[in-house]
């Protein structure tokens, strides 16, 4: 199978996986209790009908693929501090203890971005693709860093991830991840390499798609009883900490 018949396939098996995941969010009322995932898919599925109207206008393409890119980044980031709200809403000293726990990450992500738009040089290629592609590479390892942060964060205060939670921070970092490698990797690779790249992109976003199908879709499971001793452990946590901020 080449690279185009690969690509039309991919496409048509997202276009179908966007259907079933909008079914999913009404059937289910997750758009509720997920707004701003809700939002994230909802822009990603309209961008996508626009790209394929636009597809033969290389100047049009080019502009709205660039201006999907960032409304994608910045919804990600949204979606992000969603999970956040959602894994330590319930437990207010830790949400406040994790919060500057995170912001003092994200400052060091910042930095590590910055570091990488400094390194990479952009203002010096010719190619205004080549500097947006360099700004995508810092933006995606901020965000994939986030991402890191709360998976370790929860296993640090022993949270249960609920079902749907996990589903969401799960697909959304499987195809963060993936646009990291691809864009890191952009700027050296021909035009072939680039063929095989979308290829790539469309298949990890498509993986995305099933998982969070699957986890949203899914009834969620009732606690089991051996994590009860777990929750008292986690609010003899919280309660700690309400003490200490509260000295």
């Amino acid at each position: 199978m080449d690279l185009t018949l690969s690509l039309r396939v991919l496409s048509v098996a997202g276009i179908i996986c966007q259907a079933t995941l909008a079914f999913v969010l009404l059937w289910k009322k997750v758009w509720k209790s997920f707004p701003l995932f809700s939002w994230y898919f909802g822009t990603g599925s309209l961008a996508t009908i626009m790209m394929y109207a636009f597809q033969h206008s290389r100047a049009a393409y080019f502009y709205l693929y660039w201006t999907v890119e960032a409304l994608g980044i910045g919804l990600g980031f949204a979606v992000v501090y969603e999970i956040f709200s959602n894994l330590f809403g319930n437990h207010n000293a830790l949400h406040r203890l994790a919060s500057v726990i995170f912001r003092c990450v994200l400052g060091l992500l910042l930095c590590i971005g910055i570091v990488v738009l400094i390194r990479h040089s952009p203002f010096g290629f010719r190619a205004v693709t080549s500097a947006v592609v360099i700004v995508e590479e810092s933006a995606r390892i901020i965000e994939i860093g986030m991402l890191m942060c709360l998976f370790l964060l929860s296993s640090a205060f022993g949270l249960h991830w609920r079902q749907q939670v996990f589903g969401i921070a799960l697909g959304l970092g499987i195809f963060v991840a993936v646009e990291l490698i691809r864009v890191t990797i952009w700027g050296q690779a021909g035009k072939e390499a680039h063929d095989a790249l979308n290829v790539i992109r469309i298949l990890s976003f498509d993986t995305s798609l099933l998982i969070w199908i699957g986890y949203l879709a899914a009834p969620e499971r009732a606690a089991k009883e051996v994590e009860l001793p777990q929750r008292s452990q986690l609010e003899q946590w919280n309660q700690a900490v309400m003490e200490l901020i509260n000295q």
